[in-house]
């Protein structure tokens, strides 16, 4: 059976989609640490990061940064961070945390809580900002 991110890039499981292309995909976290904590992940399901084939692993960052380009845009931060610790869920992902102080991308904190109409728009704003 396929893992909660594959089913979330299929469309199986409904999601804050924020950018997709044939091998990519990038949603906002449902347990965000900061309003616009994203996640972007490859649609083959891969459970470590450095499995990945080199090519695999380049474009994946690269679709990566064209999303963290457009938080930065929409989302009033000094920097989005970026983190990969790939221990909650058993497929290969990229955190992408808009960042004001060090202590918002600090994963022990309580996570936040949006209202979906809240999400919806966010996800939709920062959609139109990958396109450019």
């Amino acid at each position: 059976m396929a893992g909660i991110f594959a089913r979330i890039a299929s469309g199986e499981i409904p999601s804050y989609k924020i950018a997709e292309d044939e091998r990519f995909f990038a949603f906002l976290d449902i347990n965000p640490l900061a309003k616009g904590h994203t996640l972007v992940i490859p649609k083959n399901e891969t459970d470590y990061l450095f499995d990945m084939d080199e090519e695999m692993y380049r474009d994946l960052w690269q679709f990566a940064m064209k999303v963290a380009k457009a938080i930065k845009q929409v989302v009033p931060c000094i920097k989005v961070g970026v983190a990969v610790i790939g221990l909650e869920v058993p497929h290969a992902h990229i955190h992408l945390v808009p960042l004001n102080t060090m202590d918002d991308i600090n994963f022990s904190r309580p996570k936040l809580s949006f209202p979906p109409d809240e999400m919806k728009q966010l996800a939709a704003e920062i959609a139109v900002a990958v396109i450019g």
